[in-house]
């Protein structure tokens, strides 16, 4: 599962709430702290599952007839525990042969126990049949900061009545919802082939795992298809999709790979998706396992809990992959979860946790699978720059140091989906890939997923595999990154000594009572020349010294960048100033940007962040542009040649945009030409800053744009400038095209940020439709968010915002646009008024 909504968490971190009544506080339930979460016992085997599922859209039911296999894991007995959520039972029964025995069993909403017709041994063959309706509506399970909900199988406008949303039905098994729609024994260290019968309108095609082997047209218009997964995989990777899609099929070595896409979006499908084949081949070059599947498809769904699941074969993308061809202009912004979700293909299905508390097998080497990508296909500086991303996403949170990678006490299962879990697990993969070298790092993972394919694994197994590859002893290693929580703070200072001719780094450890174990290399440049020193910090305070024969022009620790930790540095701006042109690589650009960019009175720390502006990996020069302290004179005239060449030459879009943006700040006339010369730029994010850098010199202009723009349904930043723009100028004409525009927006930050101004617009508004249908637009978008967040934002809109509104309309004397308000509110809300 990819970590879209993670990114969430951090997406409402800016709002500013008003004082709220003290509330009492609920006691905390720290039990879970306690409890071990041990490894599923297994009792009994899946081995295979045989469904028939028929959809019953009026009522979102699933009726269904399931034969499952199974036998004893080992010891022998007489029943038989199956997950089954939220369904009505109409009949359990053995098969023998053509004939099937009733059996008895027990059903408590939640599982099915089942007592067997006798006592069957270990390793032998039973097959069980069920006849059920799944109803998931019904059924209310907790969801986590991965995932919004986990009620396993949805349907999407199922009746039609939504005009503008597609039918769908589509399923989401982790951690434990497949159960909600197929009685199995839902846990990861679970494996069974499957074959999934079908039967749904003419119209619609499907997807689920394996490959399609049959269609059958029935007399009643329906259709149909039988799946079928020849290969064993768990059963949370089981998938079911149903849709009117668009089918695009590309291919790797002969097997098919295809992308799902509503219509609309198929001539632009192989740019969203296209890469999928030369990164199943190169995932397959660097496991040295090729793609183990017989197909690999990607398939969107409306209304996804996540951003995208891993199921066998079957990917499942939030529709949010969709996008246009202007906004792929700005670039994919999902090809990152393109990636993350194949590499799961290896990493997850391939070879599965076999615990919820061992997710980082799965999860962090997803999110690494990025970071490789990105080096293989854009270059070392991109994947420096996504590793560090990802490092700080982690470290953001101070919260997150104290929780372990693998994690054996935990309150939900739900809770190990996490920055933890992902991002630095991802680091963490990166320094074990420095430590042991390219060549034994790919050999390791190919070793572990040889000795344990098709078979679920722990952390343990890992590091068996780089310990036969490396003939390393790694405990230490495990138990520090693995078994263990936080990360090491360092404070480093440099000095030389002009007597004994040596330069001395201290390193203090300042974490704590814990204390890390950090191979690294520490580079030394003297007289033009680097030397590398690889040294263990492995105390409180450690000392290294090195010969030099005057002090050095820089000292580099950590020379690779590859350390995940937080730390504090006695650097001067010249030896930053080195660092950036001779130490070379991404984070040492980046710091030396970072700490000139808080020194920006000093004319060599400008001179730097002028030569950053035109480096040679976009990363840099976007992060420099958005460090620019234009309100000081000094910079705003040392860069504005520099800013007017990006905007008018630089390669990337990007950075025309981001350039653009700074020279709005100059609010020069002269800059008009080109402001107007890029609203009407087929990137987004190029005419959303053009348009409102024009704006700030020529409203008036920038207003009959905005407008005209508008009309044409523009999406990212182009249409949050253009209906900012609208809103400012209080223009109730533009109602319509202010607040449909509002609406179509995805649940974004950008839309998140347009709240306060549509509120503002209601507030002037005396026209109740138009107040109606905006106070629609937002409790629409309140009510869209996913439960995971709503304390925050819950908090916020109808706390703050439309409260706030109310009042507001009340003392203005407009009865019945307050009332309205009133009645969107939840109760709570409405005490006192």
């Amino acid at each position: 599962m990819t970590k879209i909504f993670l990114s969430l968490l951090g997406l409402f971190s800016g709002i500013v709430l008003f004082a709220q009544p003290n509330q009492p506080k609920l006691p905390v339930d720290t039990s879970w702290k306690k409890e071990y979460r041990e490894t599923a016992t297994r009792i009994n085997d899946l081995v295979h599952t045989r469904l028939d599922a028929r959809f019953d859209y009026s009522k979102s039911w699933m009726n269904g007839k399931v034969w499952i296999t199974l036998k004893p894991h080992f010891y022998a007995t007489d029943s038989l525990t199956l997950d089954a959520k939220g369904m009505d039972i109409h009949k359990v029964a053995l098969v023998k042969g053509a004939a099937m025995k009733e059996l008895r069993y027990k059903y408590d909403g939640w599982q099915l126990r089942i007592s067997l017709d006798k006592t069957y041994k270990g390793g032998e063959a039973y097959t069980i049949y069920i006849d059920y309706t799944a109803k998931p509506n019904d059924v209310k399970v907790k969801g986590s900061a991965a995932i919004s909900n986990a009620k396993g199988l949805y349907f999407i406008n199922p009746k039609g009545e939504e005009k503008d949303k597609p039918t769908q039905i589509w399923t989401q098994g982790e951690t434990e919802a497949t159960s909600v729609w197929c009685p199995t024994i839902d846990k990861p260290n679970q494996k069974t082939t499957d074959e999934i019968y079908m039967t749904v309108p003419n119209k619609y095609v499907t997807l689920s795992n394996g490959k399609l082997v049959s269609q059958k047209k029935n007399a009643d218009g329906t259709r149909t298809d039988y799946w079928k997964m020849d290969l064993p995989h768990s059963p949370y990777l089981f998938f079911m999709g149903v849709g009117d899609y668009a089918i695009i099929k590309d291919n790797w070595k002969g097997k098919e790979v295809s992308y799902y896409v509503e219509k609309e979006f198929a001539p632009v499908a192989r740019k969203i998706f296209g890469l999928t084949p030369e990164m199943i081949n190169f995932y397959s070059t660097i496991t040295g396992v090729d793609f183990p599947w017989a197909k690999y498809s990607q398939i969107t769904g409306r209304d996804y809990v996540s951003g995208a699941m891993e199921n066998t074969t079957a990917t499942l993308h939030s529709d949010n992959a969709q996008q246009d061809a202007r906004e792929l202009t700005d670039g994919n912004r999902w090809e990152s979860v393109i990636a993350h979700e194949l590499f799961h293909q290896w990493f997850g299905d391939y070879v599965t946790t076999e615990s919820w508390s061992n997710i980082t097998l799965n999860e962090s080497f997803a999110d690494y699978s990025e970071t490789l990508w990105d080096t293989y296909k854009y270059g070392k500086d991109a994947g420096d720059e996504h590793i560090y991303d990802n490092r700080q996403s982690y470290l953001a949170s101070p919260a997150n140091a104290k929780k372990d990678l693998v994690r054996f006490y935990y309150a939900d299962k739900e809770d190990v989906f996490d920055q933890v879990s992902y991002p630095k697990g991802g680091a963490i993969l990166h320094m074990l890939n420095n430590y042991v070298g390219d060549d034994a790092f790919f050999k390791s993972l190919n070793l572990y997923l040889t000795s344990n394919k098709f078979k679920s694994a722990e952390a343990q197994n890992l590091r068996l595999a780089f310990e036969e590859v490396t003939g390393r002893d790694l405990n230490w290693f495990w138990n520090q990154w693995y078994y263990g929580s936080g990360h090491p703070k360092l404070d480093i200072n440099y000095s030389y000594d002009e007597a004994t001719k040596k330069e001395m780094v201290i390193v203090n450890q300042t974490q704590g009572e814990k204390i890390f174990k950090l191979p690294l290399a520490i580079d030394v440049y003297s007289g033009g020349n680097k030397t590398r020193y690889p040294v263990w910090a492995r105390n409180k305070v450690d000392t290294f010294y090195f010969d030099a024969a005057s002090k050095p022009e820089l000292v580099n620790f950590d020379g690779d960048k590859i350390l995940l930790t937080e730390k504090k540095e006695n650097k001067t701006l010249d030896e930053y100033i080195y660092q950036y042109k001779y130490a070379g690589n991404y984070v040492d650009r980046r710091e030396a940007v970072d700490f000139a960019s808080r020194k920006q009175d000093d004319p060599k720390a400008v001179e730097l962040l002028t030569t950053a502006l035109k480096d040679k990996y976009v990363g840099i020069r976007s992060f420099t542009l958005s460090k620019l302290d234009l309100k000081k004179d000094n910079v705003k005239q040392a860069v504005e040649r520099t800013l007017v060449d990006l905007a008018n030459n630089d390669e990337k879009r990007a950075i025309k945009a981001a350039a653009i943006a700074r020279l709005g700040f100059y609010k020069k006339t002269e800059y008009i030409p080109l402001f107007k010369a890029n609203v009407d730029d087929s990137s987004y994010t190029l005419s959303g800053n053009a348009l409102d850098a024009l704006s700030q010199v020529d409203s008036l202009d920038a207003l009959t744009i905005a407008k005209r723009l508008s009309a044409l349904s523009p999406k990212g930043r182009l249409s949050s400038v253009a209906t900012s723009i609208i809103i400012k100028s209080g223009d109730e004409s533009s109602a319509d095209v202010i607040l449909s525009t509002f609406d179509k927006l995805p649940i974004s930050q950008a839309k998140f940020n347009l709240l306060q101004s549509i509120s503002d617009f209601l507030d002037k508004t005396r026209n109740i439709d138009i107040l109606k249908k905006g106070v629609d637009a937002i409790v629409k978008f309140r009510d869209a968010i996913p439960e995971s967040f709503k304390g925050q934002t819950d908090q916020f809109i109808n706390g703050n915002l439309l409260t706030g509104l109310m009042t507001r309309k009340m003392e203005a004397g407009l009865k019945e646009q307050a009332d309205y308000i009133k009645s969107k509110l939840p109760v709570d809300d409405k005490k006192g008024f």
